[in-house]
């Protein structure tokens, strides 16, 4: 079960440094509004459901504004920590919703909830989210195309998965494979389907 990987300290601290790597590289283009430089113009948030003993400095979300005097412009950088505005980490969601599609997490549910916190109509929210909202978005639009055909957008986190743990010799790996991958992070998606 997937849900057992996201509470490792370990997961939390390679994905900061996955993310922190991808804003240092964004950082060096110029601003798409007006080529000006691009500064950090980092914050911190509040998600939950991390296991205990992790960092603030993981909490920091990346993030990038124009440097030129009248532009000013922001630009969010990407980021396998965060699913858009979501309050718990990108981990924790698609751990917890491939869990429950697959079968697993009805199960372990009150377990997962005492710990987490995560109530049953919050995970309902995120399933929906997959099964409704994801498969129409841009960025999976963009991204469909990287995958195996098995993939099918009906079964979407699960599935998309269960194709890294095809291709990973473990676990942790295929999560965090998948979260790259889900986090727009091409470049570092070819190393990985190359790997």
């Amino acid at each position: 079960m997937l849900s057992e990987h996201f509470k490792k300290k370990s997961l939390f601290y390679r994905l900061y440094t996955i993310d922190k790597k991808a804003a240092e590289q964004l950082k060096k283009e110029p601003c798409q509004h007006c080529g000006g430089p691009l500064h950090f113009s980092n914050y911190y948030r509040k998600p939950r459901g991390e296991p205990e003993g992790v960092t603030q400095d993981y909490f920091l979300q990346f993030s990038l504004c124009c440097g030129k005097e009248g532009c000013r412009k922001r630009r969010q950088c990407p980021s396998c920590r965060f699913l858009g505005r979501k309050v718990y980490w990108f981990s924790v969601i698609l751990s917890i919703v491939s869990d429950w599609q697959n079968g697993h997490l009805p199960d372990t549910f009150l377990r997962l909830s005492t710990a987490t916190g995560i109530s049953r109509q919050t995970i309902k929210r995120w399933i929906m989210y997959f099964h409704d909202t994801f498969p129409t978005s841009k960025l999976w639009k963009m991204l469909r195309g990287q995958v195996s055909a098995s993939v099918n957008n009906t079964d979407l986190p699960s599935n998309l998965i269960n194709y890294y743990l095809s291709l990973k010799s473990c676990a942790t790996e295929a999560l965090v494979s998948c979260l790259i991958f889900l986090s727009g992070q091409s470049e570092s998606h070819q190393k990985i389907r190359a790997g």
